[in-house]
Formats: C-alpha cells, structure tokens, sequence
C-alpha cells in the first residue's frame, strides 16, 4: 500500500509539474464530448475523453500485472 501512494504521489507531480504542455493536448474537446454554454451556465461533460483515459489505464495496468 505504502508503494501505491508513493507511485501515485510522484504520478500526480509530474503531471502537475507537466501541466503547461498537457493542457495543450486536445483532450476535453475530443467529438462526442459533451458542452453546453448558455448565459450565465456553462456544463461540461468529458464522456469521450473518459472512455479513452478509462482504456489507457486499464491496458497499461493489464500490461504492469502480467
């Protein structure tokens, strides 16, 4: 357990290290995601973005377990 939280620690601080450029990939505005944007509301569904992110991670932990 104690490797897990380390592991995902250093995950999240590289991402967060890492931010300017990935937030220049175009997740979160692949098709089928969902936006609404009205006056004053604004709702954002990343449906699309979460099932690719969801087959990443599960591939990558399939190939880790093996």
């Amino acid at each position: 357990m104690n490797r897990t939280l380390i592991i995902i620690g250093l995950i999240i601080i590289a991402v967060g290290l890492l931010w300017p450029w990935l937030s220049r990939l175009p997740f979160g505005q692949l098709p089928g995601d969902i936006a609404v944007r009205r006056e004053g509301f604004s709702f954002f569904f990343p449906i699309t973005t979460m099932i690719l992110v969801s087959v990443v991670l599960s591939a990558l932990m399939w190939l880790f377990n093996r």
